[in-house]
């Protein structure tokens, strides 16, 4: 079989330290990407040193033009190849095989995505490296619109944190949503699946990602994700969130029990508390004082634009 391209398309905001360590692994991955696409958002926070590397085309933009979907489908525009690779900046390969790893369900037939499996980074938080077990666990799968009575949203899982899309679907399915102020992985999973495509699940494909977010900082994430999910109810409408939500509860609570953390049950209670009050108050955003939004919300450039 000939060998498919690959670019791997990264939306930058004030990139750090590590996004240079994320640049020389990409370009030592055995299935070495084409291009790598950076869409920076803010010119004064560039490095030009990266661009050293031999394979970096930069776009720089300003954040009144930044979204979370509509940067990324100007960044597909911008690709030529094969298969699109999408990636944030916080995100590390843990190996070589990472690229390879990633696109290989995508060489079977209705297979139009694939995402990653997430791996704590060294300075996580014990809560926080369950739930990625959660979350990303050791097994592949591959999911199907047969699989929504079973796994409900988990169906429509994807993350762009690392994911490949088999370009010639993502363009016959219309790309990214053009607006989205939080999930567009989401929404186009959901919709790929509905087009009778499947999403799969590489858990040899790994990369480093992990957040130690604070309960203010899970409330206006889960804000978000609620307003993007009220923005979107042809996808998210038939398959609730709250029921997977409840069941990481419960299974957080009987992993800090069995593992003898039980002093970090008050953090798991004010941490899930934060998510659902940010997830209920953002399904109902419309309902909500436009000041009460912009004090909800992690993206106020979104509302902005809206």
């Amino acid at each position: 079989m000939e060998k498919k391209t690959v670019d791997v398309i990264i939306p930058v905001y004030r990139p750090g330290k590590e996004f240079g360590e994320l640049l020389r692994r990409l370009e030592k991955q055995e299935h070495r990407p084409e291009k790598i696409l950076v869409m920076n958002t803010g010119r004064e926070n560039w490095n030009e040193e990266w661009e050293k590397c031999p394979i970096l085309e930069v776009h720089h933009l300003e954040q009144k033009d930044f979204d979370h979907g509509g940067t990324r489908k100007t960044g597909a525009v911008l690709s030529d190849a094969d298969i699109l690779v999408f990636m944030t900046q916080d995100a590390l390969p843990a190996d070589k095989k990472l690229i390879g790893n990633l696109i290989r369900p995508l060489e079977e037939e209705k297979t139009g995505a694939a995402y990653a499996r997430q791996l704590p980074k060294e300075d996580c938080r014990f809560l926080e490296c369950y739930t990625r077990s959660f979350n990303y666990p050791s097994e592949s799968h591959i999911r199907t619109a047969a699989d929504i009575p079973s796994c409900g949203i988990k169906t429509y899982f994807c993350s762009n944190v690392c994911a490949a899309y088999d370009r010639e679907v993502y363009e016959k399915l219309g790309g990214f949503v053009d607006h989205a102020i939080f999930n567009e992985d989401m929404i186009y999973a959901g919709n790929l699946v509905k087009k009778g495509y499947a999403i799969a699940y590489a858990a040899d494909a790994k990369v480093y990602h992990s957040h130690n977010y604070s309960a203010l900082q899970q409330f206006h994430r889960n804000f978000d994700l609620g307003v993007s999910q009220a923005e979107h109810p042809e996808i998210f409408a038939n398959v609730p969130s709250e029921g997977e939500g409840i069941r990481l509860v419960k299974k957080s609570l009987a992993y800090l029990v069995k593992t003898g953390h039980i002093w970090l049950i008050p953090q798991l209670v004010i941490q899930s508390g934060a998510k659902y009050a940010g997830y209920f108050l953002g399904k109902r955003y419309w309902k909500l004082p436009h000041r009460l939004v912009m004090a909800c919300t992690m993206s106020p450039w979104y509302w902005k634009q809206k």
